[in-house]
C-alpha cells in the first residue's frame, strides 16, 4: 500500500500520516503546492528549507510545485499523475476533518489521477485530535495565525493543552480547523532528528500575522 502524503508541514497531515503508517501505509513520497518562486508554501507559508528538513527526518522525497491560486488545481493534478505513476502510488493522504469542500475536492482530484483519498482525521472531534496529537509526541509550533482573534504574540507558541484551553476561551477551534493558525512540525515519533528553524521574523499582513524566514 504505497502512499503520497499531501503534506503541508503541519500537524494535521503529520498526524494523518502517523495513523496511516501504523496501518500498514508505506509513504513514497511528500507533496507541497509552493507559491511561483517555489521558495514558501502556499498553505502554510514554509520555507522550503524547512520542508526538505521534514522530508529528509521522514526519509521521503519532497516534491514542490510551484502555482499560482488560479492553476492550483491543474497543477496538482498533474502533480498526482506523474508520481503516480514514478512512484506506483495507490493513495493519498489528507489531513482535513470535517470541512466537506476540502473533502470534495480532494476526492475530486484523486478521482482525476485515479487514486484513492485517505481522510483518517475525518469526523473525529477536533479537540480530541489536538490532544492525541501532543499525547502521541508531536511538537508543533503556531507559523501564521489571525490578526485580530490571536495575533503576532501566539505567533512561536508550541500547541499544547495549555494553549487549547487559552484557545478554547478565546473562542478559537481547539484544532485551528477554520484558519484560526496554521502550525509547522518541528519533531514527531516519524522524524529520525528535530527540525531546526531557520531565523524568522513576525510580520502581519491584513488580516493574518505570519513567521517570515531568511530564505
Amino acid at each position: 500500500m504505497k502512499l503520497l502524503c499531501s503534506w503541508s508541514g503541519g500537524k494535521d497531515s503529520c498526524y494523518a500520516l502517523m495513523l496511516l503508517t501504523q496501518q500498514g501505509y508505506e509513504l513514497k513520497i511528500l507533496l507541497n503546492m509552493m507559491n511561483e518562486n517555489e521558495q514558501v508554501s502556499r498553505s502554510h507559508g514554509l520555507s522550503l528549507s524547512i520542508l526538505n528538513q521534514q522530508s529528509k527526518a521522514l526519509n521521503a522525497p519532497l516534491k514542490g510545485i510551484p502555482s499560482t491560486w488560479a492553476d492550483y488545481e491543474e497543477n496538482y493534478i498533474k502533480a498526482l499523475r506523474h508520481l503516480k505513476t514514478a512512484f506506483d502510488i495507490e493513495s493519498v493522504a489528507f489531513g482535513d476533518i470535517d470541512l466537506e469542500s476540502h473533502r470534495e475536492w480532494e476526492e475530486k482530484v484523486c478521482d482525476a489521477a485515479q487514486l484513492k483519498p485517505l481522510l483518517p482525521l475525518w469526523k473525529q472531534n477536533r479537540k480530541q485530535l489536538v490532544y492525541d496529537m501532543i499525547d502521541h509526541g508531536i511538537k508543533a509550533i503556531i507559523v501564521s495565525c489571525d490578526k485580530e482573534l490571536l495575533g503576532e504574540s501566539f505567533l512561536g507558541r508550541e500547541i499544547t493543552k495549555d494553549l487549547v484551553k487559552e484557545l478554547e476561551d478565546i473562542g478559537v477551534d481547539a484544532c485551528g480547523e477554520n484558519g484560526e493558525y496554521h502550525t509547522v512540525v518541528l519533531d514527531c515519533p516519524l522524524f529520525a532528528s528535530p527540525i531546526q528553524l531557520p531565523e524568522f521574523k513576525k510580520k502581519s499582513h491584513q488580516n493574518y500575522c505570519f513567521l517570515t524566514w531568511n530564505l
